[in-house]
């Protein structure tokens, strides 16, 4: 006898679903799509952030000139991190102000001006990945209505309601659901873990503020 059972494998669960809640499966494979391509390069711009800071305290600290360390970073400024240009823009400043006494306010001003200009580029596409995490699962909800609402009114052209006749399009409602998890849980454990390392980044580079303003004013004669 021939199999008459119907095919309940994901993917002609999903050929077979009806076409509004084939679109929402469409939009939450593209939303995770994106989400990913989000994730890996986020996490290759703060690895390389975190070194590039770390390299250059390095030099900042070693004890040698400042004007010397503004010079390189000045040169190579395209390779340098934000920590990097921040000091330049600071630095920049301090030096063309011929007042050494209100250089100090311009200085800070120009540091902090620079430090929200790096920290808005690395908050960049976390607000999508925020997004992703909060709306993909409702959106995967809404195909799960859809589904199940679509699989109880075909029960209305069917002579005797059986657990057969329903179970295919409940369970291709369910597996809008199941996306919308699959978009949305990767997009809020990334969201969480860089949002903690862009504020690490941001109180390294707020106290890094703080002690290069330290070191000009010791330095700007009374």
């Amino acid at each position: 006898m021939p199999d008459t059972n119907p095919d309940m494998s994901i993917l002609s669960l999903i050929l077979q679903a009806s076409l509004p809640v084939q679109l929402i499966m469409l939009l939450l494979i593209v939303i995770s799509v994106v989400s990913w391509t989000f994730i890996f390069s986020k996490r290759s711009a703060l690895k390389g952030a975190r070194q590039q800071t770390q390299d250059f305290e390095d030099d900042f600290w070693s004890g040698g000139d400042l004007g010397a360390l503004h010079q390189t970073v000045t040169k190579r400024r395209s390779e340098q991190g934000a920590l990097a240009r921040i000091f330049d823009a600071g630095m920049t400043e301090f030096l063309k102000t011929p007042n050494p006494h209100n250089a100090l306010d311009g200085t800070r001003r120009a540091m902090r001006a620079a430090f929200q200009r790096e920290l808005d580029d690395m908050e960049t596409n976390l607000g999508f990945l925020a997004s992703a995490g909060s709306v993909s699962p409702y959106i995967g909800l809404l195909g799960t209505v859809w589904g199940i609402m679509h699989a109880f009114i075909g029960l209305a052209n069917v002579e005797q309601a059986t657990l057969a006749a329903v179970a295919p399009g409940i369970a291709e409602a369910l597996i809008a659901t199941a996306i919308g998890l699959f978009a949305a849980i990767p997009a809020v454990v990334a969201y969480n873990r860089y949002t903690g390392e862009v504020d690490r980044l941001a109180t390294r580079f707020e106290t890094f503020v703080d002690e290069f303003l330290n070191i000009l004013q010791r330095q700007t004669p009374a």
